[in-house]
């Protein structure tokens, strides 16, 4: 009986003592936001843009200032991410490839989390679809995805804002992404018995750029300030970089005449979507998982309203260039102190980043590399660059190069780009002839991918 009751209390200190050191599992905010550009507070590149709760949460946690998409498209790159696959393997290279022909269900990052035993959610835009239509998502990798309520466009016509005039009178009911957030308020509210990962897709700023007419109201049309943009930027690079750049809605936009207007409409937006983001975290300050929760929030790719070119699809930094902020609360190993890290990072991290934070198995077809390391410590060592693709094989294969000091396009048709972003941030000079810079080029030509998934227009050209 004395062995018995000496297990018995044993077992039980045992037991109290692993529970009082053991971590516990962490929870997950992930917070995707369609066409966010580098105009946010926080990043300086535009001194007009006010987005008080982004820039919020860069003192929260670790802000990646070098951080881009995989492809400058909102398919291409979503896929990528979840998938944990570059379009150059998985053959998804632009918004016409239905995702899902590409990647197999539950190879996902939310299945991952899924089968690691957290319940997961998500509402909004998180890939290239809202809603729970057949599209948006698979539904077995979600315990819980809901049907927006309203339509992210509040009635608006695409390109309001944009080059036609602006909206009649809106609520920010009227929009989507509010009733995204308020879903994903209910859930923080929630005490749980399991780990969450929680996505809120926020459609805006993607167009229309159509929002409550007091977002514009904190833009007057006449206080706005054109972007920094050179007459003969294209005059240097290769021809097809030249179509590049004014193909797609570039001719419409000049022909409208109304640059002002649409970065006014563009600020506004991302105004919109700032407030959005405020009352997320508002609500995980109050909810019970305020501690013990990851945030990561993180715009699919850039958008250029006017530096270079106009909308995305292109590979300059403009439209490959990201906002991608990073919290891991002090309780989990992250500082409160406010950081900032320069070194090149790319949207394809984050799956194996979430699964190195949390504690999860790693996925072995990951082709992206954890930057967790980076979010404890923004200054060690990333000997890694980023890797972006646009739409290869009747167009390429097209590819560009991000370093910490360098950032290299190469076409597949021929041509190269090359500038040295520090001195050059605006890439008006590109340096790819400059027999100076051969070694730099050579050096970042290796890290282009050496297989290119064939593309679905490949053999009919």
């Amino acid at each position: 009986m004395k062995n018995f009751l000496r297990s018995f209390f044993f077992i039980v200190f045992a037991c109290g003592w692993v529970s009082l050191w053991a971590k516990p599992k962490m929870n997950v905010l992930f917070i995707p936001v369609d066409d966010l550009n580098h105009w946010v507070g926080y990043t300086g590149r535009n001194p007009q843009a006010k987005t008080p709760n982004i820039d919020r949460l860069s003192k929260m946690g670790v802000s990646f200032s070098n951080a881009h998409c995989s492809a400058p498209a909102c398919e291409p790159t979503r896929a990528s991410l979840f998938s944990g696959l570059r379009p150059s393997t998985s053959g998804c290279y632009l918004n016409g490839h239905l995702w899902k022909k590409y990647v197999k269900e539950g190879i996902c990052l939310n299945a991952h989390f899924k089968d690691s035993g957290y319940y997961v959610m998500g509402t909004g835009k998180t890939y290239h679809a809202s809603g729970t239509s057949k599209a948006a998502i698979y539904a077995n990798e979600w315990d819980e995805y809901p049907r927006l309520p309203k339509s992210s466009t509040g009635g608006a016509s695409k390109y309001q804002g944009y080059f036609e005039p602006l909206p009649l009178k809106m609520k920010d009911e009227d929009l989507g992404d509010w009733h995204s957030v308020n879903y994903c308020i209910e859930q923080l509210g929630k005490k749980r018995d399991k780990p969450f990962f929680l996505a809120c897709g926020l459609i805006k700023p993607h167009l229309p750029w159509a929002v409550p007419q007091k977002y514009y109201d904190m833009f007057p049309r006449d206080t706005i300030k054109l972007p920094p943009h050179l007459e003969n930027d294209f005059s240097d690079i290769p021809k097809f970089a030249r179509g590049v750049g004014t193909s797609g809605d570039h001719p419409k936009f000049l022909k409208s005449g109304r640059w002002k207007d649409a970065i006014q409409s563009y600020l506004a937006t991302v105004a919109f979507v700032d407030v959005c983001i405020g009352r997320l975290l508002d609500a995980l300050e109050k909810s019970p998982h305020k501690d013990n929760t990851v945030i990561v929030l993180w715009g699919d790719h850039g958008y250029d309203v006017g530096e270079k070119k106009f909308a995305k699809m292109a590979l300059w930094e403009q439209t490959t260039r990201t906002p991608l902020i990073i919290h891991l609360p002090e309780k989990l190993g992250g500082n409160s102190q406010a950081k900032t890290c320069a070194r090149p990072v790319s949207l394809l991290d984050l799956y194996p980043t979430l699964l190195d934070l949390c504690g999860l198995p790693e996925n072995p077809k990951n082709e992206g590399r954890s930057i967790a390391p980076l979010v404890r410590n923004p200054k060690a060592k990333w000997p890694y660059p980023a890797v972006i693709t646009l739409s290869p094989h009747w167009l390429g294969p097209n590819h560009a190069v991000r370093s910490e000091r360098f950032h290299y396009i190469n076409y597949g048709k021929g041509g190269e780009e090359l500038y040295e972003v520090a001195k050059d941030p605006h890439q008006w000079h590109n340096l790819a002839n400059d027999p100076a810079h051969a070694t730099t080029k050579a050096k970042l030509k290796q890290w282009l991918p050496k297989k290119n998934a064939p593309h679905f227009r490949a053999n009919k050209q």
